[in-house]
């Protein structure tokens, strides 16, 4: 199976070292980048294609935030998952919505980062466990309230609902009855990795992130009975 690919950048020099040393270190992923600032990792990757973007949100020359929006409308199977000093759940949401699809605080993210990278690009949202907390309580207070839920779970909106693939609507079709993803592969006589990248593409398209968020919305959409 090829390495996830990680793009990294992130404005203090300490930091963007020992993240990159960390990914370098882990065979499972591949450092192809990384950045001091916002523009010069959105002038790379116009060009260049990852699976995997690590973002800080308090760069020097712009908004991680607008990194993030920027490199989803350009790449909307790549996975960004925040790295960030910010707990405030003002930041929090404006990255989720943006497109972020996990959120980890810089104190003790090294000892498992390479494990929350693997979950992010297998479909899943890795969350510093305040985060997740934070991002719980806003839902039962709105639940409380009667309010449609203002946090709702991180999605990326999707650009006009882009119709599926006739590959994708399958491997769609397998996710939504409980099908692994080697099962998956093992149907369609593919490698896990390609079918990874269908899901990716899936969710991109749906503006969802994880497995049941994309079952819920296609059924929403009439993509699944």
């Amino acid at each position: 199976m090829e390495p996830i690919s990680v793009a990294l950048v992130e404005d203090d020099a300490g930091t963007r070292e020992r993240l990159g040393h960390v990914i370098a270190a882990e065979p499972t992923l591949r450092l192809a980048h990384c950045a001091a600032t916002g523009g010069a990792l959105l002038e790379w990757f116009a060009d260049n294609a990852v699976d995997v973007l690590l973002v800080d949100l308090g760069l020097p020359d712009r908004s991680g935030l607008d990194v993030i929006a920027r490199c989803c409308r350009m790449q909307p199977a790549c996975a960004v998952m925040v790295i960030t000093m910010f707990g405030d759940e003002s930041h929090m949401l404006r990255a989720f919505e943006a497109g972020a699809r996990g959120y980890l605080l810089k104190d003790g993210t090294e000892a498992d980062l390479a494990t929350h990278v693997r979950s992010l690009h297998a479909g899943g949202s890795p969350m510093t466990p305040i985060i997740a907390r934070q991002l719980l309580a806003r839902w039962q207070a709105d639940a409380a309230a009667g309010r449609a839920p203002s946090a709702a779970p991180p999605r990326v909106p999707p650009a006009g609902q882009e119709a599926l693939s006739r590959r994708e609507t399958e491997v769609l079709d397998l996710v939504a009855r409980g099908f692994t993803y080697a099962e998956i592969a093992a149907q369609m006589g593919v490698s896990v990795a390609t079918v990874q990248t269908h899901v990716r593409n899936i969710y991109g398209k749906l503006g969802v992130h994880n497995r049941s968020e994309a079952v819920f919305e296609a059924r929403q959409v009439g993509l699944l009975p």
